[in-house]
């Protein structure tokens, strides 16, 4: 079943509730007001939970911030809780309550000064509709399908992919989807050590590695999370994502660029996944011509991409992996010195894994994209294993495919078989060729030049009597035309027209 539409209620029902508060308001701004109210309700709920736990021990202790603290719990003051703001849900004044609830909020905890929303007292927000939404999120107990933290992460994360769905381009800034995500973190497997994304968006790499460590049952605090974005809307959404998800994460003190202001510039990171904005072009690299990162040559002004890609390379620990998604000219442009830079990191011996990526994987562009995996200390040297994925996944839309989670499984096995030295070739599937044999290829890394062709079934009908047959068919097909064509002539005459 593939994941990121699978079949959901709660989540669904607070998006179709949402949906009817938008009116006029741009999706962009839009939602900040649904994730705001999600990750209000988020932090009352784990407030409240552990502000009757201290009642019922009645020591006093419920009002002192360093007991919600000292366990990752926000305090949420008197004025910003839940309960107070429901009891005005239905009233003019619904909107300034909640914009001084996240004030209050803000307050009293470090962490989200400045990133949360304040703009539920605007006017063109309807404010029946909104204390309508507010009444959903207090009359559905959020511990029904789940713990509360899980279902409005889940919540959390179905909503920006029903963003992204709507707002299209606009929406690779912040989201990647859950399907590609998962492949990188599946291969790569960051079960400890520091997890580094230098575009990450709204936190989605680190909400699956998160997963990942739970769903195999390690500790979360095993791993340390380094992270920036540009944007700071989506700076923000972030630190709430990974808030409500409950990760300790450095992603700077302010939204800052990657190339100009690295807020993690001595960082080594032990892992480093990443959906950089696909050939971006005017990133500065006029001011940036002989910065220390360009170890395998200065990338073009006109596009991006190697100069990603060498950022993270500098930013490896000496056994540290990369996982990224790169649009697919990356894999063969020689055009202003990519060539150079390609050719010179695979001489540098780096590239582990090529996996071409099916087609409509995003909401956001049909560029078709693959994955890069790296290591600086690969456990096959000499060697890279091209995977080509294109006839994966599953149409879950007219427009959108997914990867479904046996899909992933296989990509993921089929790299653990190439670490392990077990991996056999499968024509028009998998490959593992020797950097000679890339440089035969003037260093092209598209998979599909290496993998070959699938080997079709024998049917098992002989060859001159499987050409008799066709040819039968064929002459009968011919036949067919020329009756057509000749009764098309007729009626053209019957009406004045000669051919």
């Amino acid at each position: 079943m593939a994941n990121n539409t699978a079949n959901i209620g709660f989540e669904k029902q607070i998006w179709d509730a949402a949906c009817v508060l938008r009116g006029n308001i741009d999706a962009s701004e839009y939602k900040n007001v649904v994730l705001g109210l999600i990750f209000l309700k988020y932090i009352s709920d784990r407030f409240e939970e552990k502000h009757q736990q201290l009642v019922d021990e009645g020591d006093g202790f419920e009002e002192d911030i360093d007991e919600y603290i000292s366990e990752g719990i926000f305090f949420v003051p008197e004025n910003a809780r839940w309960s107070v703001i429901a009891s005005k849900a239905h009233t003019a004044e619904i909107g300034t309550v909640i914009d001084e609830a996240m004030r209050a909020i803000e307050k009293e905890n470090k962490r989200l000064k400045g990133i949360l929303p304040k703009n539920f007292a605007r006017p063109e927000l309807d404010k029946r509709r909104l204390g309508d939404v507010v009444d959903l999120f207090t009359n559905i107990k959020m511990v029904d399908s789940g713990s509360s933290r899980d279902i409005l992460g889940r919540t959390y994360e179905y909503c920006l992919s029903k963003f992204a769905e709507q707002e299209g381009k606009l929406a690779g800034e912040f989201y990647t989807p859950s399907c590609v995500v998962r492949t990188l973190v599946e291969v790569l497997q960051p079960f400890n050590g520091r997890v580094y994304d230098p575009c990450c968006g709204s936190g989605g790499m680190f909400v699956q590695s998160a997963k990942f460590i739970e769903n195999h049952s390690g500790n979360i605090n095993n791993i340390s999370v380094f992270g920036q974005d540009s944007n700071p809307t989506t700076w923000k959404m972030a630190q709430m994502n990974l808030a409500i998800r409950g990760i300790e994460a450095n992603l700077g003190s302010y939204n800052a660029d990657t190339f100009f202001n690295d807020c993690h510039p001595t960082l080594r990171a032990d892992y480093i996944m990443a959906n950089p904005p696909f050939n971006l072009s005017d990133w500065g690299a006029d001011k940036l011509k002989d910065d220390v990162r360009w170890q395998y040559g200065t990338p073009p002004a006109g596009n991006a991409n190697f100069a990603w890609l060498q950022h993270m390379i500098y930013h490896l620990a000496p056994n540290g992996r990369i996982g990224m998604v790169l649009a697919n000219g990356s894999l063969a442009s020689q055009s202003s010195g990519e060539g150079d830079i390609r050719k010179n990191i695979i001489n540098a011996d780096l590239v582990e894994c090529i996996v071409a990526m099916p087609t409509q994987l995003f909401y956001t562009t049909q560029i078709p994209v693959s994955l890069w995996f790296l290591g600086k200390n690969k456990k096959q040297p000499g060697k890279t294993l091209f995977i080509d994925a294109r006839k994966m996944g599953t149409m879950v839309t007219r427009k959108l495919r997914e990867l479904t989670t046996e899909d992933i499984g296989v990509i993921a096995d089929t790299y653990k078989a190439y670490c392990d030295g077990t991996l056999e070739d499968k024509k028009g599937f998998c490959a593992v060729v020797t950097t000679e044999t890339i440089a035969k290829q003037d260093y092209i890394l598209t998979p599909g030049r290496y993998v070959g062709i699938e080997e079709q079934e024998d049917d098992g009908e002989p060859f001159e009597e499987k050409m008799t047959r066709l040819t039968s068919e064929l002459s009968g097909l011919f036949a067919k035309s020329h009756e057509l064509e000749a009764d098309i002539r007729q009626k053209l005459e019957a009406i004045g027209y000669e051919i």
